[in-house]
């Protein structure tokens, strides 16, 4: 008995079995994680060392090259980059796409902890992190007060903090843009310098009173008693209270020479909202949590919190990523339903009841679908729905397929239980052929390698599992529900139907006839045809991913090197209050000294420099129209900003990218490469289409070297180091201890000179050192400092210094044909021996990502013509029916063309997927013409009836992926509509010209078989 016979004899035990997949899918559509993006893994671990009081080239030599030089020996490791500033350097390792993430950061930890002992004695810290893309931040929220002091808002920040941690699903939650609030031992210079006594020994006689190791204990009798012996300070009194030195007959305390006070660490990171002073408090969610919920819970709290808020502070919402979701996803779900009902409308020629019936398969096959998906892990976002979306007009060919059989054989007068039966049979070889070949074309996509196939991977699992699931519906639900309600009508079908069908005779018929009558001419005139379109393949021109379209955007601001934080902070706020100026900006979260809290899972936040600044803005929506028009005029407005460098940053789909033109020189010497810089970055001016380039290295900064003598400095007895040490102390400040307040919050104690804000350089003449004998010395006496120009920062390139110069392409500028452009343009360039240049940004990723592209290809193609093979037993049919894949791709291209887009990385996906549903349609009617001559019909008769008889099914199918398809395609985004319209587009051609080449390359290949038996390989 087959599964139909069996469904459709045992209907009890089929309408059971569905009923319950049904449930099931239900509930997984309530309870899938729900997201705008996919999630996936990044294996990339970042190792940040930092190192107080060292310059640029001394991280490299003593930091960067070290921790490379070990990590390059890890397994899989792809490349290792590295950026040394002042005082810290980063390393990023890569590793191979598909190596695990969380084993590869153990590696990476164990590795340079082995080295520790090698690094420099003065780290004061050594951090780890895994990127990931969900910690992008859900929620930024805003503590403003103009105000209340630092210690008091950062105490309401970590209680929030606290509670907010304590929501299921929150990994994280941080606060950034406060100046740690700490006691301040400001030491008075002049005192000190009068009596020399170094600062040093006020950090180290705090030091040593705050120790707090315990004592022990004492038996008093037959009670226990365990002693306490100082500690943490528990008042600033106990802090001026510390003796620093006794002699003649009098204790100095600290408090003799320093003012104790409350006060704030250098502020490295201005934060504000709408120009308010604030504080940032950003929640990042868990792997496989729906945003919404996690959304619900967190308003929830905060809505709590904010009661217990003093009057002169607020709490705001500045960003929720969950109002994206939500109107991403209502986007969606507009163009589902669209899809939906133009996938009905297209049903209608087949009646009112096979119409009914075909439309049960798209329910039960799409909850099917969200449940396999949901099975593997997946969350439902604008990828994954879009996949969706295309097999909605794909899940309903086999349906209508075996309906518009079923309901023939009941018009040639079968019974409805037989009919179901046999006419399932009849087709369900080539159904299940036709499906397999769609199902070969989409699977290799699901193995796309690289971060892009990461990110697209929700598309085509989310067509294959919904598919998979459409055609055991056919099989299986259909015939049960067709035999128990399709009866008997005109044997001509409904009105709609024998309209076409008379259409078909009155047109298609003489034209096929005519096509038969001379095959060689019509199938070398179509080809020529076909094959000519790819002559536009330069015209369109290459991309990967396009920007997000998302309601917020980044402006970026560069003060000229050696600025200050606070003069950056001037330019943020200039910069800030043209922005107020646009109508369409709701939001604005000023930075100073850092980036922004990461809020988009490919863009990391910029590391803390004083010269960095960063404005995250927000809109109430996207707008298709008019956004970019506002972002130009933007970008015009701030070109011209003085004092600065303002960029303003779109957000882009896909795996991070650091530009879209980047050109890497790699070589020994930094001023060689600063001068190749300079000559780059001038040649790339010249580029039409090209904005805001970047030139890391093209201004020095100017620096004061301390100039200290080592030799005079060991023979006056001042030990190695603690010159170094007493003016980081005197500039920015060494915590000596902690104080501990009557809440039992601990916080630190730093002593510094009072160098802040505009002191001369002539006050180094105050700072002194200590000597082995106890004694000091002037700073002065053993250094002399002096005005050096140096390099802001090295980078390093797969252990070479390199320097990359990036540009972004202004609006309709393609990135492959502006790289084209510059690396043409690196030819002028002369390059010195030992130094080269290298292309990044989208031209290595696009190579990195199409090449994969390739033996997918290759996997779809060989396995679509695998079950072409085993369907028809022969390579001759197999050939006829894979003829029909040029006849697409002109449609495809053409459709690229006309609507203006490029082939990005998912329009060529487009052409993939559209290998197997033109095939999946050609299937249709070779196989019925190959069934026509077993029956014994000559082989043009046979070949003009298959024709006739299925073309209505296959326009059918056709139109209803076309209906599914135009929503995605209309909607006008940048990310899915290419490969709607490639789809479209080669649908349209194939559905066209494959009526009538398809028949001719047929008649080609088999007509020497004429009078032979010919038995197909699943009969």
């Amino acid at each position: 008995m087959s599964i139909t016979e069996f469904a459709v004899r045992r209907w009890q035990v089929t309408l059971v079995a569905f009923l319950l997949l049904a449930t099931m899918g239900v509930s997984a559509f309530l309870s899938i994680p729900r997201s705008v993006d996919p999630h996936f893994a990044i294996p990339v671990s970042v190792v940040t060392v930092v190192l107080p009081g060292a310059d640029a080239a001394e991280i490299e030599e003593t930091v960067a090259k070290p921790i490379e030089d070990v990590l390059q020996g890890l397994d899989h490791v792809r490349e290792i980059r590295s950026t040394s500033s002042d005082g810290t350097a980063v390393i990023t390792v890569e590793f191979e796409h598909g190596t695990d993430p969380e084993q590869s950061l153990d590696r990476t930890v164990r590795e340079v902890g082995s080295i520790r002992d090698r690094l420099p004695q003065g780290i004061a810290r050594i951090a780890y992190r895994r990127p990931r893309t969900t910690e992008a931040g859900v929620l930024q929220l805003a503590l403003v007060s103009e105000g209340a002091s630092w210690r008091r808002m950062v105490k309401y920040a970590e209680d929030l903090r606290d509670r907010l941690n304590v929501v299921p699903g929150v990994r994280q939650t941080a606060i950034d843009g406060a100046a740690r609030p700490e006691v301040r031992v400001a030491i008075d210079a002049d005192r000190l310098a009068q009596a020399r006594i170094p600062a040093s020994s006020v950090a180290n006689a705090l030091r040593q009173g705050g120790l707090d190791l315990p004592a022990g204990a004492v038996q008093a009798g037959s009670r226990r008693l365990n002693i306490e012996a100082g500690g943490a300070y528990r008042s600033l009194d106990a802090v001026r209270a510390v003796p620093v030195r006794a002699g003649d007959g009098r204790l100095l305390t600290v408090g003799d020479v320093a003012d104790v006070s409350w006060s704030e660490a250098e502020q490295l990171h201005i934060a504000r909202f709408n120009g308010a002073r604030a504080l940032f408090v950003t929640v990042r969610q868990k792997d496989g949590v729906d945003a919404g919920s996690l959304r619900d819970a967190l308003v929830a709290a905060v809505d709590g919190y904010r009661a217990d808020l003093p009057p002169d502070m607020t709490l705001e919402v500045a960003f929720d990523q969950s109002n994206d979701i939500a109107k991403k996803l209502a986007l969606l779900a507009r163009d589902f339903a669209i899809a939906l009902a133009l996938v009905l409308i297209t049903l209608f020629p087949l009646g009112l009841r096979p119409s009914l019936i075909v439309m049960i398969s798209i329910p039960l096959s799409l909850a099917m679908g969200v449940l396999l998906l949901a099975l593997f892990g997946f969350s439902l976002n604008q990828i994954s729905i879009s996949g969706f979306i295309i097999s909605l007009g794909l899940l309903v060919d086999d349906s209508i397929v075996v309906t518009e059989n079923i309901e023939r054989h009941i018009r040639d007068g079968d019974a409805p239980e037989t009919a179901a039966i046999t006419a399932t049979k009849e087709i369900s070889a080539a159904v299940l052929g036709a499906t397999g070949v769609l199902l070969f074309a989409f699977l290799p996509l699901a193995f796309l390698p690289e971060g892009s196939g990461d990110f697209v991977r929700g598309l085509p699992l989310a067509v294959i599992v919904t598919v998979a699931s459409s055609l055991v519906v056919s099989l299986t639900i259909i015939p049960f529900v067709a035999s128990k309600f399709l009866k008997p009508e005109n044997a001509e079908g409904n009105r709609v139907l024998r309209w076409i069908t008379q259409g078909i005779e009155r047109l298609y018929a003489p034209l096929l006839h005519r096509a038969l009558d001379a095959p060689r001419r019509w199938f070398w005139g179509a080809m020529a045809l076909c094959f000519g379109a790819f002559a536009l393949v330069p015209v369109l021109g290459f991309s990967l991913f396009p920007a997000a379209e998302t309601p917020y955007f980044l402006v970026r601001v560069e003060t000229p090197e050696g600025s200050s934080i606070a003069a950056t902070d001037r330019a943020v706020k200039q910069v800030s209050a043209i922005l107020d100026d646009y109508p369409a900006v709701v939001n604005r979260m000023e930075n100073a000294g850092r980036g922004n809290p990461q809020i988009f899972y490919n863009i990391l936040p910029r590391e803390e420099r004083a010269r960095y600044g960063d404005i995250f803005v927000t809109m109430a929506e996207w707008d298709v129209g008019e956004s970019p028009a506002m972002l130009a005029d933007m970008r015009a407005r701030l070109a011209r900003f003085p004092d600065a460098r303002v960029t303003v940053v779109n957000f882009e789909n896909g795996p991070p990218l650091e530009a879209p033109v980047a050109i890497r020189i790699s070589g020994p010497d930094l001023a060689v490469l600063q001068r190749l810089a300079g000559e780059v970055q001038r040649m790339m001016a010249g580029v039409p289409g090209l904005r805001d380039i970047d030139n890391p290295l093209r201004f020095d900064r100017v620096d004061l070297d301390l100039g200290l003598d080592e030799a005079k400095a060991g023979l006056l007895g001042v030990a190695p180091g603690e010159a170094r040490r007493a003016l980081r102390l005197a500039i920015s400040g060494e915590q000596a201890s902690q104080l501990r307040d009557n809440e039992g919050d601990s916080w630190p104690v730093t002593v510094r000179l009072p160098m802040e804000g505009h002191q001369p350089i002539s006050a180094l003449d105050k700072v002194y050192v200590p000597t082995l004998e106890g004694g000091s010395v002037p700073l002065a006496q053993i250094a002399t400092p002096t005005l050096v120009s140096v390099p802001p920062l090295i980078t390093r390139y797969k252990l070479q210094r390199t320097v990359t110069i990036t540009a972004f392409t202004q609006p309709g500028m393609l990135a492959s044909r502006a790289n084209q452009a510059v690396v043409a343009g690196l030819d002028s360039i002369e390059l010195p021996p030992g130094y080269s240049f290298g292309v990044g940004g989208e031209a290595e990723a696009a190579a990195r990502n199409f090449s994969g592209l390739g033996p997918v290809i290759l996997l779809a193609v060989f396995g679509v013509f695998g079950v072409l093979v085993l369907e028809f037993g022969r390579f001759k049919e197999t050939i006829v029916v894979a003829g029909v894949i040029p006849l697409g791709t002109f449609g495809g291209l053409i459709a690229l063309l006309l609507t203006g887009n490029s082939l990005s990385f998912l329009a060529i996906i487009g052409f993939v997927a559209l290998i197997g549903i033109e095939i999946k349609n050609s299937i249709l009617l070779v196989d019925f013409t190959h069934q026509l001559r077993e029956r014994g019909l000559p082989l043009r008769e046979a070949i003009e009836k298959a024709g006739s008889i299925r073309f209505l099914p296959v326009l059918l199918t056709s139109v209803t992926a076309i209906g599914g398809l135009l929503p995605l395609a209309l909607s006008g985004s940048a990310l899915y509509s290419p490969l709607a319209w490639v789809i479209i587009g080669g649908l349209v051609s194939s559905t066209l010209l494959s009526r009538v080449i398809t028949p001719v390359m047929y008649l080609l290949a088999v007509r020497g078989d004429e009078g032979r038996r010919l038995t197909p390989a699943f009969a």
